[in-house]
């Protein structure tokens, strides 16, 4: 079965463009989930420009103007949320958006009301957030979901600290099934099916925007380094969570490798030496494995 080719990238001035606002974002004092989740979709796809990123807020605020005025407990919210996206609309993820770059850019999942996991609940985290829910996001092990209610404030003897006990209790919901409400058992099935491991509360911490954006981008990541054909996909990946306020240092490394991959010897090759300095402080094995990549890749300009 043939996959349908991924979004061709802007041009470079646009992408130096996108990348300059996204870093300003990402470092501004509240960063906008819906901002930064549309940034990268635009350094995935040169058609996506300033009147499509303004629809694509638009669209947000429309679905928002559409839900009932403050329903009440968090179940309430949960339910209209449902009954809104995952029904009237049809948002919803099925196995085959896995294989679909376009799965994890918002203006693709707004447009087809298809995609991945997090990219589905961060529209209804913008939707709830517009029309005034207390709504966050819940970062489970292999499949993110929504939650709804007060953040800090688990329902005492809950095992999950959120699913069962008064009708204020914090409620989660998974967009990837429609919106389904999860009980306890529920969200214990996917950290499990995930991890083979139990639930623990810590696994139910609301997720801040720039940790939602590092998964998408990861995301994005995982999916191209699966694709060796699309590793210009997987290298401005990288360099976008390079530009978030915190990310792993092992990064420098991956950028340099995807460097050498797409066969710019001589960059790769400096980025490894520079990356092999940073590390040899406290690995120096994995600094001299490190030294022999750069080698190897300068042997490749002879």
């Amino acid at each position: 079965m043939r996959h349908p080719q991924p979004p061709q990238p802007p041009s470079p001035e646009r992408s130096a463009e996108l990348r300059r606002r996204f870093a300003e974002e990402a470092r501004s004092e509240r960063p906008d989930l819906a901002t930064l989740c549309l940034l990268v979709g635009a350094e995935a796809d040169g058609t996506l420009d300033e009147a499509g990123l303004d629809a694509a807020q638009v669209e947000l605020d429309r679905l928002a103007g559409q839900l009932p005025f403050r329903p009440g407990t968090p179940r309430a919210w949960a339910v209209a949320l449902r009954d809104l996206l995952g029904e009237r609309y049809g948002f919803h993820g099925v196995a085959a958006d896995y294989q679909r770059l376009e799965s994890s850019l918002l203006h693709e999942v707004l447009r087809r009301r298809r995609g991945l996991p997090i990219l589905l609940s961060v529209v209804w985290l913008e939707v709830a957030r517009r029309a005034g829910a207390p709504v966050y996001g819940v970062a489970l092990p292999g499949h993110f979901v929504v939650g709804f209610g007060a953040e800090s404030e688990p329902v005492p003897g809950s095992p999950t600290g959120s699913l069962s006990g008064s009708l204020e209790e914090r409620v989660l919901v998974d967009p990837f099934d429609g919106g389904r409400l999860l009980t306890g058992q529920d969200a214990e099935v996917l950290v499990a099916g995930a991890t083979g491991a139990g639930l623990r509360p810590s696994m139910l911490e609301p997720a801040a925007p720039l940790d939602v954006v590092s998964r998408v981008l990861n995301n994005i990541r995982a999916w191209a380094a699966r694709r060796p054909e699309q590793s210009a996909v997987g290298l401005w990946a990288v360099d976008l969570a390079l530009l978030l306020p915190a990310h792993a240092a092992r990064l420098r490394y991956e950028r340099a490798r995807l460097l050498v991959q797409r066969g710019e010897f001589s960059a790769g090759a400096g980025e490894l030496e520079a990356y092999a300095e940073v590390v040899a402080a406290v690995d120096q094995a994995f600094a001299e494995e490190v030294r022999g990549e750069a080698r190897a890749a300068r042997a490749m300009l002879n």
